[in-house]
């Protein structure tokens, strides 16, 4: 029986249960790759192939054969003949090339220049964080619709064709790393339990912070401080990018 399937749409929701009432836990975005695990009423339970992620699905029409050739490289590109959107890191295969744009799909078109090869690797990690910028916190989220602190340090490992773990409890046990810094600098990874953030240089770090209901700049030890503050947490891990 078929049970590999690759996702036809900008973005679909995973929920914890299989019901739209359930909480969303995470998302798959054009061109990922999962397998259906079983059947539940008028959802699929699966297992995502990048990070072995697991959690229910609608059950829409997905298609089995696609074979990515490119990426997308911008936070997201227009999808002429419709008003949506595919979002970063979204793997397509070009059907068709016309003037300056390709197809990916039947009738659906996007700029050429906002794509690349699919083993194209940005080490400037700095850049697609910002991107993200004023982007909405979004639990679960992983596109510039809505987007939660973990998916932006993970579409970062994604896009570079690098395994990253979806989630901070699992984020904070991939590497090794200090447990007491008083002093950053770019490129360090800051955990506490539910939430990481990166810093962009000795002072500031980015993060998906859900007070502030976006992707925002702030403060490296005024932020340290507000979550001791406000959420009772201490720093838990900091580790390299």
């Amino acid at each position: 029986m078929q049970n590999n399937y690759y996702s036809v749409y900008p973005w679909v929701n995973i929920y914890e249960r299989p019901s739209i009432n359930s909480k969303i836990s995470s998302q798959i975005i054009y061109g990922e790759k999962f397998k259906v695990l079983k059947k539940v009423k008028n959802f699929l339970k699966i297992r995502t192939y990048y990070d072995r992620y697991r959690g229910y699905i609608k059950n829409k029409k997905f298609i089995n054969k696609i074979k990515p050739t490119h990426k997308v490289k911008v936070l997201k590109t227009r999808i002429y003949k419709s008003n949506n959107f595919l979002p970063f890191s979204s793997e397509i295969e070009i059907l068709e090339r016309k003037k300056n744009y390709v197809m990916f799909k039947k009738n659906k078109w996007i700029k050429q220049k906002d794509i690349a090869l699919i083993n194209k690797k940005e080490k400037n990690y700095i850049k697609i964080f910002k991107s993200y910028l004023n982007c909405k916190y979004k639990w679960g989220g992983k596109t510039h619709n809505g987007i939660d602190c973990s998916a932006l340090i993970q579409i970062f490992y994604k896009f570079n064709n690098k395994f990253f773990p979806r989630d901070t409890v699992d984020q904070i046990k991939y590497k090794k790393g200090s447990i007491i810094k008083k002093k950053f600098k770019k490129g360090d990874i800051i955990f506490w339990k539910g939430h990481v953030a990166v810093c962009i240089n000795s002072k500031e770090l980015i993060h998906a912070y859900g007070p502030e209901k976006k992707v925002i700049i702030m403060p490296i030890h005024k932020t340290i401080k507000r979550i001791e503050e406000t959420a009772k947490l201490n720093v838990k891990k900091v580790f390299r990018i």
